[in-house]
């Protein structure tokens, strides 16, 4: 019976304890993750954005090779990133191979522009400057 009073005290401890959200730094007034776009702060999103920031355009391949991804890996997030409107996705043949190209759009290039400004606040933040 002393397990389970313990059990529920501990329960009952961590519910009085501040929301993680609560600790998190502000900027410009407002909380970090809501400041940053969910959609391109996934490790494999930005690594697909940042790519394309610096190239004009990028095949399937050379995207997934570069990435070091799985085809199935790059599609699920190439097409996360299609569905944001922040990537463009031609797809046609070289010959009778089938190509995808994919190029960032205006907007997606908008958003990583806010995406690194938050970071670089953070980063700023953090070092106390």
């Amino acid at each position: 019976m002393a397990k389970t009073s313990s059990a529920a005290a501990r329960r009952s401890d961590r519910k009085a304890t501040p929301a993680k959200a609560a600790l998190v730094p502000v900027l410009g007034g407002e909380p970090v993750p809501s400041a940053l776009d969910k959609l391109i702060h996934d490790r494999v999103r930005l690594g697909i954005i940042s790519a394309l920031a610096v190239n004009d355009r990028l095949t399937f391949t050379e995207l997934r090779d570069l990435l070091a991804l799985t085809d199935g890996n790059l599609s699920v997030h190439a097409r996360k990133l299609e569905e944001g409107g922040y990537v463009l996705c031609q797809k046609g043949y070289d010959g009778r191979v089938p190509k995808s190209e994919y190029r960032l759009t205006a907007a997606g290039k908008r958003a990583l522009e806010r995406y690194l400004g938050h970071m670089e606040e953070l980063i700023e933040m953090t070092r106390g400057r």
